[in-house]
């Protein structure tokens, strides 16, 4: 018992050393021109990822009907689905920063 207290104890010390460096810590803004600049890199060679009619290498679906069909597409879930991508498309390994700004580019073709 006496173990499990300093334990705990130990884990609130920690935290709370830890807490001034964890807030200090600069938040990313998504950026959705980043974000369609990494569509560009990664995906514009299957997918349509602007808004201009145009055709694509493919008949994967255009960013716009992704944008369109799933909701609310959010950072974590666009990493998230990325990690167990279709056969058809390549493994694409993106940072947090990137899935978000990725996602900030889906919203902003969201009609």
């Amino acid at each position: 018992m006496v173990r499990l207290f300093l334990r705990a104890s130990g884990v609130v010390a920690l935290l709370a050393l830890a807490t001034p460096f964890l807030a200090a810590a600069p938040a990313h803004a998504a950026d959705a021109a980043a974000g369609q600049a990494i569509a560009q890199r990664w995906c514009a060679s299957c997918h349509v990822v602007g808004i201009a009619p145009q055709s694509a290498a493919s008949d994967a679906p255009t960013f716009a009907s992704i944008a369109a069909r799933d909701g609310d597409i959010s950072g974590p879930w666009l990493a998230f689905r990325l990690l167990k991508p279709h056969p058809q498309m390549p493994q694409v390994s993106l940072t947090r920063a990137e899935a978000a700004d990725l996602a900030a580019y889906f919203a902003t073709l969201k009609k």
